[in-house]
């Protein structure tokens, strides 16, 4: 971010240390002392159904407000997008919001930087000449993934034709996949309508998975 720009508070809104909740781990599913399953040990080489060490995928959900982040109202894009990722597993940090601008590269640059694999922005993603998460999130990727941006803004059409506005777009920066989201509610829940059936299975691409 340059200098002397005013998109970030020293130490606060992207101190990623400070910033972002802990992401909850998933509890396993072991049995109680006792109980039915705990009769024995498994046979050696036998099939039990279960992933002893399944990787743990992590994502960071970033909300891009000016108005949010100078606290004028709370963020409602955020929350729900942490919600809908922890439901498909991930273990998810944030919302860390931000400023419109640089801030939002920052924030993108310390995301691929710390290795999450999933970073979905909320906001910032209109034709105001503010709205600029679209122009960041292009200064982080590789490769982008148009199909994404363009079933996001088909599934919030017919309900919202100003969906086809939406700038947001998607794509890949080392080996994070990183999602441009709208900044409404219902723009929200559109996009992870859309992502729960693809994300984890993009992941796994991107870590060299079969398709």
């Amino acid at each position: 971010m340059r200098p002397g720009s005013g998109g970030v508070r020293p130490g606060t809104r992207l101190a990623m240390s400070s910033e972002v909740r802990p992401a909850a781990r998933p509890q396993s599913a072991g049995t109680e002392s006792g109980g039915p399953e705990s009769a024995g040990p498994e046979p050696v080489g036998g099939d039990s159904g279960q992933t002893e060490s399944a990787p743990v995928r992590r994502a960071l959900v970033v909300t891009v407000s000016n108005r949010a982040w100078a606290g004028v109202y709370a963020d409602r894009g955020g929350p729900l997008i942490v919600d809908g990722l922890r439901e498909l597993g991930f273990a998810v940090d944030g919302p860390v919001v931000v400023q419109d601008g640089d801030p939002v590269e920052e924030a993108l640059r310390n995301g691929v930087g710390s290795g999450y694999d999933v970073i979905v922005t909320t906001g910032g993603t209109g034709l105001t000449p503010l709205d600029l998460t679209p122009d960041m999130t292009r200064r982080v990727i590789d490769r982008e993934v148009p199909g994404i941006a363009e079933a996001i803004r088909a599934a919030g059409g017919p309900a919202v034709p100003a969906a086809a506005l939406s700038r947001a777009i998607a794509g890949v920066g080392g080996q994070t996949l990183i999602v441009n989201l709208p900044g409404s509610s219902g723009g929200v829940r559109d996009g992870l309508a859309v992502l729960r059936p693809i994300l984890t299975h993009a992941v796994d691409q991107i870590h060299g998975g079969d398709h």
